[in-house]
């Protein structure tokens, strides 16, 4: 079963917010909102042994997706063909369940069409056999984008030369988050969106 996802080699990430403009641009997400977040992880250790790495989170494609699950008029679905989740805007209510209900805070609210709103892996490009607008901009080439299931996508090809010891998921709360990220020189702090911004918040 085909499953397109992001692989997302955290050791080339430069922490440049480009894949997040790049998102805004290309699917016009509403002011103050944004598909894709990049927390700070770190500095961890003592001086002068200090690391700190970005972590860009979006949509984790979940193979058990929560906000699916809650969705009151099926909305908020998993596409058949490709394992996407996608919010049909013309069937939302705006009654914020799948923001509420995902524990990686990727869902949004679009307060002028009051729908919500989160990433597509922008599927309008990538039916057309293109990529999403995050990987054609990433100036530190951290992102991959392809089908998990197929040995010879980019994403499963940037999975096989980082070694099974050096991939990581955000953390399982039952939905089984298909998004990977490869971290090869820093220790993997397993933490959710929301812990990194009251960790973030504490060092301001």
């Amino acid at each position: 079963m085909k499953q397109n996802v992001m692989v997302i080699d955290l050791d080339r990430c430069i922490g440049c917010y480009g894949c997040q403009v790049a998102c805004k641009m290309e699917n016009e997400v509403a002011l103050g909102s944004s598909r894709i977040t990049v927390p700070t992880i770190g500095p961890t250790g003592i001086y002068p042994d200090v690391k700190m790495y970005f972590l860009p989170v979006m949509c984790q494609q979940c193979a058990d997706p929560s906000c699916v699950k809650v969705c009151p008029t099926g909305a908020c679905y998993k596409r058949s063909d490709d394992g996407v989740i996608v919010i049909d805007q013309e069937k939302c209510i705006g009654c914020k369940s799948c923001i509420k209900a995902c524990p990686y805070e990727v869902n949004t609210f679009n307060n002028e069409m009051r729908v919500a709103d989160k990433c597509n892996l922008c599927a309008d490009l990538t039916e057309d056999g293109g990529k999403p607008a995050c990987v054609k901009n990433c100036s530190g080439r951290a992102l991959h984008f392809g089908d998990i299931n197929d040995s010879s996508s980019d994403a499963s090809v940037a999975l096989k030369e980082a070694g099974s010891e050096n991939v990581y998921s955000l953390r399982n709360f039952d939905n089984n988050p298909s998004v990977r990220y490869i971290l090869r020189h820093d220790k993997w702090v397993d933490v959710i969106p929301q812990e990194c911004k009251e960790q973030n918040g504490r060092k301001r």
